[in-house]
């Protein structure tokens, strides 16, 4: 019999694993009254603005002259990944833009599921937007899961090292997944990784050891001139082993939120979406000049 704690970590794999694949069966026969629901282009971008963020109008400071672009996660959008992050830094004096990117036609409110190499085009195209209207010559990347990998191909392929003088990365999975280990159990259903590649390829592309990701940490995980922070949480039960997630390199901060405050028990979606003793990592990450210490109090910072 396996231990208690083991166990349940087993346990909450396999239904990571379930619910994995239930989302891919529901993308792969989308009804028509939920993509009747797809909410307009311009809704989000409106519900953002009214939040704060994707304010085109917000000219960047002296303090802090780079406009900053959150990139969300698989099955995530550029608000309901954000309704935290955004208007905390927003609060600190920053312009914040956030995109949806990944779409499959049919599919509404879910994003991120596009092939990553499509994914980073649009996010090349949205930076673009974002340093125009601002007048900025660089911006800064904040990701969360996917959103913290994928900009990586923007970066060595698509000539966003230029663009970019920041990227962090919140749980980022930068060399794959493996479910704890349950992604090689793949080829035992049959079908399921069809599925995977047919209808999902984002997911396809995120399993450890798939051809996008050879091609994306062949050479080395970063390109010089940017600076890299990876923000990791032990108890990350999506991207696993969590320290797959660390680069290697110079000019790259890796953190894990525990060694900071080891009361801290954010699991993948808390540390990106909730959790302030991240985002005060992420607030220093952007302004290295200003950082403090980030402890367990930095909850109510």
């Amino acid at each position: 019999m396996l231990p208690r704690n083991r166990a349940s970590r087993v346990l909450r794999a396999r239904r990571t694993l379930a619910a994995l694949l239930l989302a891919v069966a529901a993308v792969a026969t989308p009804t028509t009254a939920a993509a009747a629901a797809t909410p307009t282009a311009t809704a989000p971008a409106a519900a953002a603005t009214s939040r704060g963020w994707n304010d085109y109008s917000c000219k960047p400071s002296t303090a802090h002259p780079r406009p900053v672009v959150l990139v969300h996660g698989t099955f995530g959008n550029s608000i309901d990944n954000w309704l935290a992050l955004a208007p905390y830094l927003v609060n600190r004096g920053y312009c914040v833009y956030s995109l949806d990117y990944g779409r499959l036609p049919g599919v509404p409110l879910f994003n991120g599921l596009g092939p990553i190499d499509k994914s980073a085009g649009q996010l090349a195209a949205f930076v673009d937007k974002v340093l125009a209207a601002t007048g900025a010559s660089e911006a800064d990347l904040v990701g969360h899961s996917q959103g913290g990998m994928m900009p990586n191909y923007y970066l060595k392929f698509l000539g966003g090292a230029a663009k970019v003088n920041a990227l962090i990365g919140i749980a980022p999975d930068n060399h794959g997944t493996t479910l704890l280990g349950l992604t090689k159990l793949l080829p035992y259903f049959p079908g399921a990784e069809h599925l995977l590649n047919t209808n999902t390829p984002a997911l396809a592309d995120q399993v450890a050891g798939s051809p996008f990701l050879t091609k994306l940490n062949a050479g080395g995980d970063t390109v010089p001139g940017v600076r890299y922070t990876v923000i990791a949480t032990r108890y990350d039960e999506v991207v696993t082993p969590y320290r797959t997630q660390f680069l290697d390199g110079p000019n790259v901060r890796n953190v894990l939120l525990q060694d900071l405050c080891p009361l801290d028990v954010s699991e993948h979606v808390a540390i990106g979406t909730v959790d302030r003793i991240a985002y005060h990592e992420v607030a220093n990450a952007l302004d290295p000049a200003r950082a403090t210490p980030t402890t367990c109090a930095s909850v109510i910072g």
